[in-house]
């Protein structure tokens, strides 16, 4: 599997969690709608996004940021509420992986300052620190249980509420449905050996819960590592969960969406991630390919990471895949680079989040026992 350097194209997706003022986490059991709309009211709108951003059925997502939550409706399909787990942050489609990590980095920027002026801080976690769990409550109606029992994605929508990470959006131009399928594969295959690099979630419930990605261990395997998006009309790939998905606006169409990793403190390091998957994407050498996520090995990794030798092994695979297939592109080699010195010195923002917490310093909304 082969591409031309000019072939992709990038944006991100960041779920970011927020802390009130006292230090408390922030989430859909203290926080309302218009807490949150309040901040996103305050960021500016710009309809030249929307070529590339999905605005979706509600509204909600008119700006580059917006809230991410679970929507209720009633029996006619009319919002009735948003139950809100935090704020997303997301780009347009650039060019080149440093503009997409610069526009997202002066986004979050910018709402930073917004959200401090409202009593709350933006941080990056990758699970909810101090619950494990979102019940649907009232019960579903029946025009829900049409509409959120008809996909595998719709079934398992309430595990996201307690789940923050990126979705990491490789657009390859020129490609056709069946390379955009084996490269999901291939990269589905792959997920359980990657996504330890970017681990950010070692507290559940309120300590630490002895693993480091809660988010990998609750998420991945009942929902997708990967999805393709395909031109509508094209045949989908029968999967539980889903591998594609017709794409919903002309901008989706060639989208390869890797959405197991962790929400990352740094956007740098998701610049790092975006090259690892362009070179996998087009290395020829590799040969796993899986149509779902492997579940039990994500939860392997999720607990242990690369303490595992056989993760570290198929990982070491793929950081040596990456650099071979994107000598043509100093700066993609460059992140690669980095990126290995991280896996190198088995370095991920978890086993720092941890470190911190055991010298006594509030994590995440946590507070250390004395």
């Amino acid at each position: 599997m082969t591409s031309e350097p000019s072939a992709f194209r990038y944006g991100i997706e960041h779920e970011a969690a927020l802390l009130r003022s006292d230090g408390t986490f922030a989430d859909f059991t203290n926080t309302t709608f218009a807490e949150l709309a309040a901040i996103v009211d305050e960021l500016p709108e710009d309809p030249a996004d929307w070529q590339d951003l999905r605005i979706g059925d509600v509204g909600i997502k008119r700006k580059r940021w917006y809230i991410e939550g679970y929507e209720r409706f009633d029996e006619h399909g009319r919002l009735l509420r948003c139950d809100p787990k935090g704020l997303e942050i997301r780009t347009r489609i650039h060019d080149d992986i440093d503009t997409a990590v610069a526009a997202l980095r002066a986004d979050q920027e910018r709402l930073d300052e917004v959200a401090a002026r409202h009593d709350l801080q933006v941080i990056a976690v990758g699970f909810n620190p101090v619950r494990s769990e979102y019940r649907v409550r009232p019960t579903f109606n029946s025009w829900e249980r049409m509409h959120r029992l008809g996909s595998p994605e719709e079934r398992t929508a309430h595990l996201h509420m307690t789940t923050y990470g990126p979705d990491l959006n490789l657009s390859w131009q020129g490609s056709t449905s069946p390379d955009l399928v084996e490269a999901a594969c291939k990269l589905t295959h792959l997920s359980p050996y990657l996504v330890p690099l970017s681990f950010s979630s070692p507290f559940r419930d309120g300590a630490p819960w002895g693993g480091l990605s809660a988010r990998t261990f609750v998420r991945t395997g009942p929902r997708p590592s990967v999805l393709a998006f395909l031109t509508e009309g094209e045949p989908q790939v029968p999967s539980d969960p889903s591998l594609t998905q017709p794409a919903r606006l002309a901008a989706e169409v060639g989208r390869l969406e890797f959405k197991a990793f962790d929400a990352c403190p740094d956007p740098q390091l998701y610049g790092e991630l975006l090259a690892l998957l362009t070179g996998l994407v087009r290395d020829a050498t590799l040969r796993g390919r899986r149509a779902t996520p492997d579940a039990a090995l994500h939860r392997r990794a999720a607990q242990v990471g690369y303490a595992d030798p056989a993760l570290r092994v198929g990982a070491e695979a793929a950081l040596d895949a990456a650099p071979a297939a994107v000598g043509d592109r100093p700066a993609d080699a460059a992140r690669l680079a980095s990126l290995r010195a991280r896996f190198d010195r088995r370095e991920c923002p978890a086993t720092a989040m941890l470190e911190r917490y055991a010298a006594g310093h509030p994590v995440a909304g946590l507070h250390p026992r004395r």
